[in-house]
């Protein structure tokens, strides 16, 4: 009889045991700690996640109540003054490497699944607050009776993952870090209204990186070419551009400006590019895409526990964000494994139910509304009188 050990055991072998030290021993998360090990933290961590605990109480109690079944995961339920200690002083960072571990491996998974036939790697660029009280997380800086922390996201189109991360507090400009980001040459980034900055577009074209955003209102320029429009493709127009007046100075360079008309809203959206090759359909149809970043942000919040915090100093804070990010990769490379179609949302939803239930996880990830084989059920037992 095939015997299998808990859905959620299964979820941490993403995270290599060896891999995983080798990032504790990188960021020097357990200097001068004894007793409760990083790995037991993540894995408390992971479970606030996907067990949806509102606090630690919630995720020390949720553990404990499972303490038979943990002796498979090589851990013990914490208390939750351990816990606590462990979320303020062990370095985020470590959460950060790990991150980056996974998504190396979602990445082999969407090899060669792309959206557009062009080459080039599509990214978006945005950002996203999340409101904090400000008497309870007083570093936190964003209005006078408000605080926040902002999530500066940069979302790979291909299979939309996010590749990088950075967290701030809420009055942190999204263009001073969008001025930190180092692309690839040929990068294609598409960000919305917000990151209009000609400096900053100038250097993303001094360094052969590509953009695609909305034009502001108020900019000044002189039309130097008129392209021809494609019939039946609600392009109004196709105009190469060269800003003037101080805009003209920060950035010298030709720009594309193309006027697309929605029919289903009657508006007319003018987006700005410095890619002068591709069609207007394309650009149009690049800006679109940028929906899912939106998606991304929308599902993050919904489904995961990322708005209420277990700890309220900065680290702790970081270590929930982070460790949200990581479930949402490891959701993405479950949705991408599987045959059966899953939502995000009901994916989170049934996994919460079935985390510590003992069946195969890719099995249950095709059929999940089958039940375990008749060779794993164990025979009812018989009354004797």
């Amino acid at each position: 009889m095939q015997r299998f050990c808990s859905i959620f055991s299964q979820l941490l072998q993403l995270f290599p045991r060896l891999e995983f030290q080798s990032a504790v021993t990188a960021t020097k998360a357990e200097r001068h700690m004894r007793g409760f090990t990083c790995r037991g933290q993540f894995v408390s961590m992971l479970f606030c996640q996907l067990g949806r605990a509102h606090s630690l109480r919630e995720i020390t109690n949720g553990l404990r109540s499972c303490e038979g079944k943990l002796k498979h995961l090589g851990i013990e339920a914490p208390q939750r003054s351990t816990l606590a200690y462990a979320n303020e002083h062990r370095s985020w960072k470590l959460y950060e490497k790990v991150f980056f571990n996974l998504l190396e491996t979602c990445r082999q998974q969407v090899k060669g699944k792309k959206k557009f036939r062009f080459k080039n790697k599509l990214v978006s660029l945005d950002s996203t607050t999340i409101d904090l009280c400000l008497s309870m997380y007083d570093w936190a800086k964003f209005r006078r009776a408000k605080g926040a922390v902002k999530l500066h996201l940069v979302l790979d189109h291909d299979g939309y993952l996010p590749c990088f991360a950075h967290i701030t507090d809420g009055k942190c400009h999204d263009v001073k870090v969008a001025h930190t980001l180092r692309f690839e040459s040929g990068t294609i980034v598409v960000d919305d209204r917000g990151y209009n900055d000609y400096k900053l577009f100038s250097k993303w074209t001094e360094q052969g990186v590509y953009f695609v955003t909305r034009r502001k209102d108020n900019a000044v320029y002189e039309v130097t070419e008129t392209r021809e429009i494609p019939q039946n493709r609600s392009i109004l127009s196709d105009e190469i551009i060269q800003l003037t007046g101080e805009a003209g100075k920060k950035c010298p360079c030709l720009l594309r400006r193309v006027t697309y008309y929605n029919a289903d809203k009657d508006e007319t959206f003018v987006y700005l590019t410095n890619h002068l090759k591709l069609g207007a359909t394309t650009i149009v149809s690049i800006y679109k895409d940028r929906w899912q970043m939106e998606l991304f942000f929308k599902a993050l919040k919904q489904n995961l526990k990322i708005k209420t915090f277990v700890g309220t100093s900065a680290n702790a804070v970081k270590i929930q964000i982070w460790t949200a990010l990581i479930v949402m990769l490891m959701l993405r490379y479950l949705q991408l494994k599987a045959s059966f179609g899953w939502s995000l949302s009901n994916l989170v939803a049934i996994l919460r139910m079935n985390l510590f239930v003992h069946r195969d996880l890719w099995t249950w990830l095709d059929n999940p509304y089958e039940g375990p084989p008749l060779s794993t059920m164990q025979p009812q037992a018989k009354l004797q009188f």
